[in-house]
Parts: structure tokens; C-alpha cells; sequence
């Protein structure tokens, strides 16, 4: 169950009306950042109508529990269901278990026993105290997590950092996984004989690299500098977790026509009130240089376990089915969903369910 004590919700919201806020910035749009109105719009909004509460009240309908592997205490989402088919979904930065909240359900009714566990210094979880807890190491706690409990062989899915977990799970522990499931996989190009969509896969790659990627080599770098801002200051947190937001999203310049500011105000409340600025930043710092390198440069491993694949249109990167080959020579399922970025499952569930399911029939 989630607890919040009053007057945390009391100080968030005197925070939120204290805000000093800058001036508006040079230009027009979002191309340096989040626009003023619309930053200063969603705090006012967050501050007098958003109910944590209400959030509180939905979420725990959803059996939650901790439990502690590799030393640290992990929350997870649990739903059981009359199926065979255990899955653990993993989320990434900057979202939260919120991302498959819609999702747990018809999964369950799919046949699905449906864990989402959050990430170590995200969320509920455990915050790690001492350096060492990169994606390896969080995959070998997903499969400790697991034999918790009760499932000796699952399959393992999710997005973002989602992906890089579940991948390094099976090659770490092939043995105990039905299946992955990866949102997408990530997988060094082949840059020669393009075909247009591949063209254009590597050309809005190079424009994430070039404009969109400051975020990450903070975080890779400095990111307990970063953290005293994103754990002090409501607006500046929700500010440099819109921005990915809505950067990352299918939409055609309104977030809202695909995720509402509810929605994306229940994740940026998880965010400040677990005080996971920091430490959800960490992981960049552990992980990202070597999983940067797997969709950019290059990739020696080989995973034979058998593999689903979900290419959403706004992802980046997305790699073409002959580049994925080469890393995962066992595709059972390639799907390419007409709607969808980053946030697949958050963005458009009904399409990720159905992804899942067509996934699941071929294993």
C-alpha cells in the first residue's frame, strides 16, 4: 500500500506556489526547452487540481509488495492470473511502474502472471549506497526476484532501461527465461545498402545524439551535482522530466492527446515524492556509456533465447529486423505498430498488449 503523509502533499504544494521562475526563453517552441507558459500551466495545475490521493487509491488496487534480493528492498506491482505465462516488465528513465499500470490488467486476462518491479533508486525501491548496481546487476536481481517468487521461468520484457535489463538477463540466465520480449532491441547498425526506413532510423538517431542527448551525459557524469536541484525544486524536476516527455512521445505537438497531465503528473509525484532524483540518475552513470555502444557502434554477444521485438514509429533508435539478426538470431515476432514512441506501453496499451500477446503465441 502507498503512504504519503499529509504534509508532504502540504509542502510539495507550497513549493510548487514559491516557484522563482525564469524568463521566457529566446525563441518560440521547445527547441530550448520546455516553453514558460506551458511549464508555469502544468504546476499550477499540479499544485490546485492534481489528487495524489485518487492516485494512491487506483494504484492500490493492484497487489504491491517488497521484497529484499541482492541486499536491497525492491517494490513491485503483482497481479496474478489463471495463465501460465509469468512476465516481468521494466521500466526506465523517466518513467515508473506508471508506465504499464494500464497494461496489467488485460495482461492478466490474457493469461499473464504480470510483475513490474521499480528499478533500484527509482520509486519505492531501495536506493543503492555504494556504486556496483548497473543493468548486469539489476538483471541478476530480476531473476533472484523472480524464484521469490514462484516462477522458475518467465519471460522478460520492458523498454529503455527495460530493454538493456531483460537483454543482459538472457545472457546471463537463458535457462530461465520462456522468452524476451524487447521495446526495441538494441543493436548496432548496418550502414551499408540502406534502405529508406533505415536511412531515416540513423538520421534521427544522429539528431537525438547532436540535440537531444545533454540529459544523459549529465546524468552519466555529474549526477549527484543534478540531483540537489531535481530533489529540492518540484518545478525544476517536472521540468527536466516533461521535456523527455514530451520529446519522446507520438504526438502532433499536444502531449496530452496521448498521455494526460494527470498521467504524467502521477509519474513526476512519484519522482519527488520518493526523493529519486539522484539516485534514478545514477544508472546513466553506471550503465549508459556501455548500452549506448550497443545501438551505436557495436555488439559481440548473441542472444539465443527466443526473442519478440516491438519497433513503436517515434522511437529512436529503431533498428531494421536485418540489423537485429545479428544479435538476436532467434525472431519469433517483429512488430511495427502504426502509433507510438518511446512510452509504448504508457502511450498506447491497448497496441503494446496486443504486441505482447502476438509475442507470446509463437513461444
Amino acid at each position: 500500500m502507498i503512504a504519503t503523509p499529509p504534509a508532504a502533499l502540504d509542502d510539495l504544494r507550497r513549493r510548487l506556489r514559491a516557484t522563482r521562475w525564469p524568463e521566457p526563453a529566446a525563441v518560440d517552441g521547445w527547441d530550448q526547452g520546455v516553453p514558460l507558459e506551458y511549464l508555469q500551466d502544468l504546476v499550477a495545475y499540479w499544485a490546485d487540481d492534481h489528487d495524489w490521493r485518487a492516485t494512491q487509491t487506483r494504484v492500490d488496487q493492484i497487489e504491491q509488495r517488497r521484497i529484499t534480493v541482492d541486499g536491497l528492498e525492491i517494490h513491485l506491482l503483482h497481479r496474478r492470473s489463471t495463465g501460465t505465462l509469468p512476465i516481468i516488465l521494466t521500466h526506465g528513465w523517466p518513467g515508473s511502474f506508471f508506465e504499464y499500470e494500464a497494461v496489467v490488467e488485460p495482461l492478466a486476462k490474457a493469461g499473464f502472471d504480470v510483475v513490474v518491479p521499480s528499478l533500484p533508486g527509482y520509486g519505492f525501491s531501495g536506493q543503492p549506497t555504494a556504486p556496483g548496481w548497473d543493468i548486469h546487476r539489476i538483471a541478476r536481481a530480476w531473476a533472484e526476484l523472480m524464484t521469490a517468487l514462484g516462477y522458475p521461468r518467465f519471460i522478460a520484457a520492458g523498454g529503455d532501461w527495460g530493454t538493456s535489463i531483460s537483454t543482459s538477463l538472457a545472457l546471463q540466465a537463458p535457462e530461465r527465461l520462456l522468452g524476451i520480449h524487447l521495446v526495441p532491441p538494441l543493436v548496432a547498425p548496418i550502414r551499408t545498402d540502406l534502405t529508406p526506413a533505415e536511412a531515416s532510423a540513423l538520421a534521427d538517431l544522429a539528431d537525438r545524439e547532436r540535440d537531444g542527448s545533454g540529459y544523459s551525459a549529465v546524468h552519466a557524469t555529474r549526477p549527484q551535482t543534478l540531483g540537489y536541484s531535481l530533489v529540492d525544486s518540484p518545478a525544476g524536476l517536472c521540468a527536466w522530466i516533461v521535456e523527455k516527455i514530451w520529446a519522446w512521445s507520438d504526438h502532433d505537438g499536444d502531449l496530452a492527446t496521448v498521455l494526460t497531465r494527470d498521467q504524467v503528473l502521477d509519474n513526476v509525484t512519484l519522482y519527488w515524492l520518493t526523493g529519486t532524483g539522484a539516485s534514478s540518475a545514477r544508472l546513466y552513470w553506471e550503465s549508459i556509456a556501455e548500452v549506448s555502444r550497443w545501438f551505436t557502434t557495436s555488439t559481440d554477444d548473441v542472444v539465443r533465447v527466443p526473442t519478440g521485438c516491438t519497433i513503436f514509429p517515434k522511437e529512436v533508435p529503431r533498428p531494421s529486423r536485418r540489423w537485429a539478426e545479428r544479435r538476436f538470431p532467434n525472431i519469433v515476432h517483429w512488430g511495427e505498430p502504426l502509433r507510438g514512441g518511446h512510452f509504448g506501453a504508457w502511450e498506447q496499451p491497448e497496441l503494446f498488449v496486443e504486441e505482447l500477446k502476438a509475442f507470446a503465441g509463437r513461444l
